[in-house]
């Protein structure tokens, strides 16, 4: 709970206030004097009467009631203190500074937990330990540097790293990247990124508060959290982009199933941004590079023009804008002809428009009004300009600031002469501008918001799952791999379509089950994990004297328990499977079959539960899309029925959340329909 005491404030202790600069205590104390708080300052030294010009209390029984304390002494006497506060001066919110808890040793989680159960008894709120502080417009409360002057119009920033959160704001502030407010929160032993977002989402005010979201996140708590106030403050027209770090493969589970072998927290982690439309970076230039994105006007279309005096940042961001999807479309015509003519000799106007190193800034206006009143198959301009120090170009920087303020397309300037033109490049930012040094950073990251979708709304289909008979199978079956038997009765449950099957154990069993199945029929052995890996399938079988041979055959691998028959089936190889990701819930992973699964990994991914519209969405991203839809005049997989088995996925884990793993690999793929060729469920209760 984020309490009016942590962001409103009356009065603010600093606990270990110096006046010493060089140390948290003093530049904290200093920073909130220099942020002109409004309220009441104290000190807790017991060695000092008055610190930096504010009144300091020996004892903290000496103290008046106190709004927010901020803690920056050692953690060993720090739950103390918060205990006094908390129980005698009615402190309801706190910021501790201080290191030395649970991310140094199982001593500081005992502190740590002492300190959180103080504040949680008394309803408070805790940012920390082992934080910068935050940074707000009511107070200036961090120990660390820039501290930015802070606009309703920037960004607010929520960090899980003081570091990173410094380094960010210092690389995004030199390009006019402005914030709004800074939440450095440590440790999250009670509040953490998603509950600040989940503050930001309750208190959220279109006419005062910033639309930009930025979150650099280590650790997902509480992903349900996160969803659902991201994709809320983005239904309310925000804007949001969080690096995830702290990625790893989940590689124990490898030898599970083809699903275990791709599956990650990671995938998990792109699932969640996907469904809550948030803009996954990677670092802190890709994140700067989407916030400023977010500071234009919206891109509607994907039709982009780049206005150049540059013909090799031209070329690069030209490939950098195909490869995210986005068009740089040839220009020509009447109205190409005309600008052309305004230009010096040996300009291009076909796209990008090259007006030569001699270009001008009243050139520069003129194919700017051009682009955005003549050429309209053009949707926004990216205008590169730089010098090679020969003149002074502040003129043409007055000109592009006021054409981004007028224009009615986006105008995304490139300014690289970073170093050269320095003082003009200053004095854009001056006037309030915010550029892009680098053209390829731009263009992926104008790719990426370009490429994120605003989140669905979920509506469930019913899709008549015999949820009675899924109960009554899974609560008879043990941990681990269901048996082929179990399986199959699990997908006639959940109406999933299946080739037909009969498993055999000896000679005696095959003449019977053949008749059943028929020729040409496939064999697969059953026990192995990975089939095809210990020549577990035979495939193609035409009659009974290559039947007991496969059969013989099969039965002599390593741990094979049996024998299972299906007809020979034609069509594209899909796969589909079922992971489960630990505070995330299931995800249902699907693509190209076979062996393509791993080798390729042409997978996409849901979080359940999702929504029809979200799985014919992802379908059509797959790499593979191509071979789905009938490529070189072959017969096209049957999109809807597909869909329709990934559907049924999502309700049957939400009936069976005991599912860990599932693998449905190949289903054979017709115009006509989809059935589940090789199926394998395993449970973990």
């Amino acid at each position: 709970m984020i309490t009016r005491e942590l962001t409103h404030p009356r009065n603010i202790v600093i606990v270990g206030g110096s006046e010493d600069t060089e140390k948290p205590g003093g530049k904290i104390l200093k920073n909130l004097l220099n942020g002109n708080f409004s309220g009441e300052l104290y000190v807790l030294n017991p060695k000092a009467d008055n610190v930096q010009g504010v009144k300091s209390f020996h004892l903290p029984e000496e103290l008046p009631d106190v709004d927010l304390a901020i803690i920056a002494i050692s953690a060993r006497y720090t739950p103390d203190v918060v205990e006094y506060l908390t129980q005698y001066k009615n402190t309801k919110a706190f910021i501790i500074i201080s290191a030395g808890f649970s991310e140094e040793s199982k001593e500081g989680k005992v502190l740590e937990d002492r300190v959180v159960a103080a504040i949680n008894k008394v309803g408070g709120s805790l940012i920390g330990p082992n934080c910068v502080g935050i940074l707000t417009p009511q107070h200036h409360s961090i120990f660390t540097e820039p501290i930015p002057k802070l606009s309703p119009q920037g960004c607010d920033f929520i960090s899980g790293s003081g570091a990173t959160a410094c380094f960010i704001m210092e690389a995004g502030i030199p390009k006019g990247l402005q914030f709004a407010n800074v939440y450095s929160v440590g440790n999250s032993a009670q509040l953490g990124v998603e509950e600040i977002l989940k503050h930001l989402d309750e208190t959220f005010n279109p006419d005062t508060d910033s639309r930009i979201k930025l979150l650099y996140i280590e650790t997902i708590e509480n992903p349900n959290m996160l969803l659902k106030h991201a994709a809320s403050l983005i239904k309310k027209g925000c804007c949001i982009a969080a690096v995830k770090a702290g990625s790893s493969e989940a590689g124990s589970r490898a030898a599970s199933s083809h699903t275990g072998a791709i599956a990650s927290s990671d995938f998990a982690v792109d699932a969640l941004f996907r469904k809550a439309g948030i803009v996954r970076c990677f670092g802190r230039e890709d994140l700067i590079s989407v916030a400023s994105v977010f500071t234009y006007p919206e891109l509607i279309g994907k039709n982009v023009a780049i206005i150049t005096h540059a013909g090799g940042p031209a070329v690069m961001l030209t490939d950098a804008l195909s490869s995210g999807g986005l068009s740089v479309p040839e220009i020509s015509g009447m109205n190409a002809d005309k600008l052309k003519a305004e230009l010096f000799e040996g300009s291009s106007v076909s796209n990008p428009i090259d007006f030569l190193a001699t270009g001008t800034a009243e050139q520069l206006g003129i194919i700017i009004d051009y682009v955005d009143d003549k050429f309209e198959n053009i949707d926004a301009m990216v205008v590169i300009f730089g010098t090679p120090g020969l003149t002074d170009i502040t003129e043409v920087y007055d000109l592009l600031f006021a054409k981004i303020k007028t224009s009615t397309k986006p105008i995304y300037p490139v300014l690289p002469s970073v170093l050269t033109a320095q003082k003009e490049v200053n004095h854009f930012v001056g006037l309030g501008g915010i550029y892009f040094p680098d053209e390829v950073n731009l263009g992926n990251a104008l790719s990426k918001v370009f490429n994120t979708k605003t989140p669905i709304d979920y509506r469930h289909v019913d899709y008549n799952i015999n949820i009675k008979q899924l109960r009554s199978i899974v609560d008879t079956c043990d941990d681990g791999f269901m048996s082929p038997d179990d399986v199959q009765k699990t997908l006639d449950a959940c109406g999933i379509k299946r080739a037909k099957e009969v498993i055999i154990h000896s000679q005696e069993e095959l003449l019977a089950a053949t008749k059943q199945v028929g020729f040409p029929l496939v064999m697969k052995v059953i026990g192995p994990v990975h089939k095809t890996d210990v020549g577990g399938v035979i495939i193609d079988i035409k009659d009974m004297e290559s039947a007991l041979t496969s059969m013989n055959k099969l039965m002599n691998i390593p741990s094979a328990i049996g024998v299972l028959l299906q007809p020979m089936l034609n069509g594209v190889e899909l796969f589909a499977g079922i992971s489960r990701e630990d505070k995330f819930g299931h995800m249902i992973f699907f693509g190209l079959g076979g062996v393509f699964v791993e080798m390729i990994k042409d997978v996409r991914v849901l979080l359940t539960p999702f929504c029809s519209l979200e799985v014919m969405d992802e379908i059509k991203q797959l790499r593979s899309y191509k071979i789905i839809e009938g490529y070189r005049g072959n017969e096209p997989v049957n999109e809807n029925k597909f869909a329709e088995i990934i559907s049924r996925l999502a309700q049957l884990v939400d009936c069976v959340p005991e599912i860990s793993e599932m693998d449905l690999n190949p289903l054979l793929g017709t115009k006509d329909d989809v059935v589940a060729v090789d199926v394998r469920i395993r449970l973990s209760k």
